[in-house]
């Protein structure tokens, strides 16, 4: 293996471990933070960049050209629907009537 190979394998390998601890951090978002507007934007914004930078690593290691054309797809797909099905649940949670938690005037929350 040559060392550009070298390198771009230890560069997926950072990628897929950067993306695993992204999509932790997003499950406790999810078990952290308060309304489901908050929730969804912990969830949305942090797995989105974690399921990407898991696509990207794998990317860096693919063993073949096909395999990388479908990651490709794979990635395009999950940066048109995530935001989209974001869209709708905030979307469905204002129509259904829940309102976002603001802070009130003592700085509290």
């Amino acid at each position: 293996m040559s060392a550009l190979g070298q390198i771009a394998e230890l560069i997926g390998i950072a990628c897929l471990a950067l993306g695993s601890l992204g999509i932790v951090l997003g499950a406790l978002g999810l078990l952290r933070l308060g309304d489901v507007y908050q929730r969804m934007h912990g969830a949305g914004i942090v797995d989105t960049g974690g399921a990407g930078l898991i696509l990207l690593g794998l990317l860096l290691l693919a063993p073949h050209w096909t395999v990388a054309v479908r990651l490709v797809l794979i990635g395009f797909i999950l940066v048109m629907t995530g935001p989209t099905a974001t869209h709708a649940i905030a979307r469905m949670a204002r129509v259904s009537g829940i309102e976002p938690q603001l802070q009130d005037d003592k700085g509290g929350k």
